[in-house]
């Protein structure tokens, strides 16, 4: 006795049901690539922020701090970043701000990250 089963009723449904699930998938994906971008502008305002600290804590740098920061950064993120400082007697603080880009459509600004690195100053003593 052969069991025959009748799928003429449901052509076409592994379809209709996939399509009403990408719209979701698509929205799961860009999410997750938005994540992975914010994690990457978080680790980079941190770089940009150290090489600048680091920078603005010599005596005679040869070149300026923001400009320090940004060469530690990636291009596409080091366009839109801003550096801040507060020297001190015997410590500089840097403060590297950077905007978030965005990947979800109709989305402009999701904020910035910024992160702030204090390096001591160094004192070149004569040879």
């Amino acid at each position: 006795m052969a069991l025959r089963t009748e799928r003429r009723d449901d052509r076409g449904q592994t379809v209709v049901e996939f399509l009403g699930m990408l719209p979701i998938l698509i929205l799961v994906g860009l999410a997750l690539v938005q994540f992975g971008i914010a994690a990457y502008a978080i680790q980079q305002a941190g770089t940009g922020a150290r090489a600048a600290a680091r920078t603005a804590g010599l005596d005679e740098p040869e070149i300026g701090y923001a400009q320090a920061g940004k060469a530690a950064m990636s291009g596409w993120l080091a366009d839109r970043a801003a550096f801040t400082r507060r020297p001190g007697p015997d410590e500089v603080s840097v403060t590297a701000r950077v905007p978030i880009p965005s990947v979800i459509p109709f989305v402009d600004g999701l904020g910035a990250t910024q992160k702030t690195v204090t390096m001591p100053r160094t004192k070149e003593s004569a040879p």
